[in-house]
This record gives C-alpha cells, sequence and structure tokens, in this order.
C-alpha cells in the first residue's frame, strides 16, 4: 500500500482544523530541517515592543542630535567654545568639543582647592586657620593673591598636577602661571563629580567644604552656569576670566558648577576664548547652559 508523505498528513490537519490559530514548532521539513507551520489567521501576540529602557535610549539619542545641531548652528556665530554635563541622577553625559583644549584662568582655581583639600586629607589633619581664609578668599571672591600663595604652598603645578592624576583628570595640563593652565570640559566636569561622589579620594567633609564655598560665592561673580537653574533650585560655581589682548585668546570665559533640585543634579562645565570683552563671553557661556537645559531636559 502506498504511504501518504507525512507533510500532507500535517497540512491536511491544519486544513481540518482551519481557524484555529494553531503553530506547529520542531518538525521535521523534507530536507529535514526544523519546520515551523502558522495557519493563515493566526492571533498569536505579536512581538513584545520595545522596554522603557530602549524608549529612554531613543528619546535621548534624539535629544542629543537636537543638540548637537542646535549647538553647532549657534557656534558658526560666536568664538570658540565648548561645554560638557554629567547627569548624576542616570550617569548621562554629553559634551561639545569635550576634548577641545582651552585656558582654565580662574575656574583652576577649584583644581587648587582639591589639591588642598586632598593633601591635608592625607597629612591627617584639617585645614589651618590662614589656609582656610584664602581658599575662601580664593573662591569666593577669585582672589588671585590667596591662590597663588596656596599654589605655591602645595608644592606649585607638580603638586596639582598629580592632586589633578589621582581625581582623573586625563587631558589637563598645569601651567606654572596657575591661569593659563590647559584643560577640557570633559576634565571640568570630572572634577566636578569628585566634589559630590561617595566614592571620591576627597573625604565627605572636603566635599561638603566645596560645596559651602562653591554655593556662597560674591553675587557679583553668579553669572554662567547659574543661569540655567530654575526658581528653588540650588547651584554652585566656579567663573574665570582673563583678557590676553594681542592672543587668539583675547578674553577667556569660563564658567564650571553643579545645578540641584527636587528633580535635577547635574555638573556643568563651559569653557570659552576668543571674546571682546568678559560680558560678550559670558553671553555665549549662558546661552549654551541654557541650550542644554532646553534640549536634554534635565
Amino acid at each position: 500500500m502506498r504511504r501518504t508523505p507525512n507533510w500532507i498528513v500535517i497540512m491536511a490537519a491544519v486544513v481540518v482544523l482551519g481557524g484555529a490559530g494553531l503553530v506547529f514548532k520542531g518538525l521535521i521539513g523534507s530536507q529535514g530541517e526544523t519546520a515551523t507551520f502558522l495557519t493563515g489567521n493566526a492571533t498569536s501576540a505579536s512581538p513584545a515592543g520595545p522596554s522603557p529602557e530602549e524608549l529612554a535610549r531613543a528619546e535621548r539619542a534624539k535629544r542629543v542630535k537636537a543638540l548637537d545641531a542646535a549647538l553647532t548652528k549657534y557656534a558658526a556665530t560666536v568664538p570658540g567654545f565648548a561645554v560638557a554635563v554629567l547627569d548624576k541622577r542616570t550617569g548621562d553625559r554629553y559634551a561639545f568639543h569635550g576634548d577641545r583644549k582651552f585656558r582654565t584662568a580662574s575656574v583652576v582655581k577649584v583644581q587648587v582647592l582639591a589639591c588642598l583639600l586632598l593633601t591635608r586629607q592625607d597629612a591627617g589633619r584639617k585645614l589651618t586657620a590662614d589656609e582656610d581664609a584664602k581658599a575662601k578668599l580664593m573662591i569666593r571672591n577669585s582672589d588671585n593673591d590667596a591662590t597663588t600663595a596656596l599654589f605655591t604652598s602645595l608644592g606649585k603645578q607638580s603638586a596639582i598636577q598629580r592632586c589633578d592624576k589621582r581625581l582623573g583628570l586625563k587631558h589637563t595640563v598645569v601651567n606654572s602661571a596657575w591661569g593659563l593652565t590647559e584643560t577640557t570640559v570633559t576634565d571640568q566636569v570630572k572634577l566636578l563629580s569628585q566634589l559630590v561622589a561617595d566614592d571620591s579620594p576627597i573625604s565627605a567633609k572636603g566635599r561638603a567644604y566645596a560645596r559651602t564655598l562653591m554655593s556662597t560665592v560674591n553675587p557679583a561673580q553668579q553669572w554662567g552656569v547659574p543661569a540655567a537653574a530654575k526658581a528653588g533650585e540650588e547651584f554652585t560655581v566656579k567663573n574665570g576670566w582673563l583678557a590676553r589682548p594681542g592672543t587668539s585668546d583675547l578674553w577667556i570665559v569660563n564658567s564650571v558648577g553643579r545645578i540641584t533640585g527636587d528633580d535635577v543634579d547635574v555638573s556643568i562645565a563651559v569653557l570659552s576664548h576668543g571674546h571682546q570683552t568678559q560680558e560678550a563671553g559670558e553671553a555665549v557661556i549662558e546661552k549654551a547652559v541654557k541650550l542644554t537645559r532646553s534640549h536634554l531636559r534635565y
């Protein structure tokens, strides 16, 4: 008696069962391969859609792309600048010209403060009254004499460079003329993160001290990063400005700091040069900071 091929039997079963929407898996086809047979009007569940995490990543990528475009368009109309943002809540990082080097001007004073805290911590002692007074003048008033005194007592550029290495700054080169130190925005947000991270080489007491100083700067120097803070939010800041006529730097104008609130905790660094005036540089910095907030929605 002639035997009916297995596949005919299988297909007949499918036809008999008609619209039941059955799926047959694991059957062996004519060439030995695993086969799957699906009835025409199957109602099995469709593949799962994107996860919340995938949707968040897609939305983030969309915002980053839009911010890149906005900053590129703005950069074509003003002197050179770079900006970086680190979101402590999510761990997200953003940088525009993140590896481009700029002179620090007075934002290097945050590096001097961090090194002061580290070295005194290593020695197992608190700051002296004189060191405390100079640190407050250096950060709150951007006092240059106080900075030079601390810079010298710590061991000048070689000492600050060693501290920078411990703090994870990879692209910063300290200059003997401290205001001409070269750095990047990515290094600057790294430094800012070390002033708040639980695993920072700087102790909790040292981090709290730095926050106190940077949140109480002279009101006349509260421009730059604070321009992006909303009502009710807090900020820390250290700005730098330096005129270098006769060089391509012209006016160097920089701002680094942090914005915190119920739903926000970001560190921001903006470095710039080539401005005709300090005020022009401040305007560029504040525009760049506001663009990051409006697009990244932190």
